[in-house]
């Protein structure tokens, strides 16, 4: 967490930032997001309660009077009110609602039931708005095949590498970024940190490995600091690959395919295998969560949706598909 959040923060606020980061192992950008929901929040309630003066610019208003007295006088219609506000003043849409929704409930909750410095926890009827579940963007097959067959140039080995290991273990960017030599293990299995510095074990296919091992005999081993020797993917300036490059190299070769306005990235390529393991691989909707690294079942359950010629195959799978009538 960033220490100037840390220095502009009330008390109360601070001490739950620090909480969720250090005990929960919540990640400095999930525990940044919850500072700027709060943030607003009170803003919005220094506001609507007079303590703000009204030549005031929203984005200014300093929250750094809260304390754990006037979190005490907040109501559920205050919450309700807030949402409003972010809705038809702010213009959120109904996911960033629902984002904010959820930061309060967890303050709240933290507050009541964790520290116990409030009775009443106003958000724990506090209902989320309905949030349009969008289907994941993703490559086909087909597209999948294509992206790979346009990878070459000087750093070939290492690119088809990252395209490999992102359309075959779903990792995202921040994962890739961070793999060592030392995660890929002798027993095929790659040591992923995930979010909150969370370790899962993903089982390397033969792809995978085969790609491992093409780069491996051309990866850079001289120049390199010594903060850098372990990094698995090396730049052409010798040192661990950014996100940045990845990204980079990620664009440059979906447009190489033919698939650069289409609107994939990085995080569609997760999207990507994760959705091709669950419907050509017969993948359990559990093991899924599992090598994504998701930390809830719901978050997997947008993988489940089907496709048209699934629809079909499960008609023309019915026992009675056949069936005629007598003539």
């Amino acid at each position: 967490m960033k220490l100037e959040i840390l220095q502009s923060c009330p008390s109360v606020i601070r001490d739950f930032l620090t909480y969720n980061e250090t005990i929960k192992g919540k990640s400095s950008r999930s525990v940044e997001g919850y500072f700027l929901d709060l943030q607003t929040f009170f803003r919005y309630l220094l506001t609507v309660r007079g303590k703000v003066a009204k030549d005031t610019e929203f984005e200014e208003i300093d929250i750094s009077s809260v304390d754990i007295e006037l979190i005490k006088t907040v109501t559920i219609s205050d919450l309700y009110a807030f949402l409003v506000f972010c809705k038809n003043e702010r213009e959120n849409n109904a996911a960033t609602r629902a984002r904010k929704t959820s930061t309060l409930r967890i303050f709240f909750k933290y507050l009541s039931s964790q520290t116990h410095q409030i009775e009443n926890n106003p958000a724990l009827m506090l209902e989320s708005p309905k949030v349009k579940q969008a289907l994941p963007k993703h490559l086909t097959l087909e597209d999948s095949l294509e992206l790979l067959s346009s990878v070459e140039g000087p750093n070939k080995e290492r690119d088809f590498c990252i395209l490999v290991l992102f359309l075959n273990c779903g990792l995202r960017l921040a994962e890739l970024c961070a793999l060592n030599l030392s995660s890929i293990s002798t027993d095929g299995t790659l040591k992923v940190i995930g979010k909150g510095n969370k370790e899962r074990v993903v089982y390397l296919n033969s792809a995978c490995l085969e790609a491992i091992n093409a780069y491996m005999q051309v990866r850079p081993n001289d120049g390199i600091p010594i903060t850098d020797k372990n990094a698995l993917f090396i730049s052409r300036n010798h040192r661990r690959i950014s996100p940045k490059t990845v990204q980079h190299i990620v664009k440059t070769y979906l447009e190489k395919a033919g698939l650069g306005d289409q609107g994939f990235s990085t995080h569609k390529l997760r999207h990507t295998a994760a959705t091709l393991m669950y419907q050509h691989g017969d993948v359990d909707i559990r093991v899924l969560k599992d090598i994504l690294g998701h930390a809830n079942l719901g978050t997997t359950q947008i993988y489940t949706h089907v496709s048209d010629k699934q629809i079909k195959h499960a008609v023309d799978k019915n026992p009675l598909a056949n069936v005629k009538s007598k003539k």
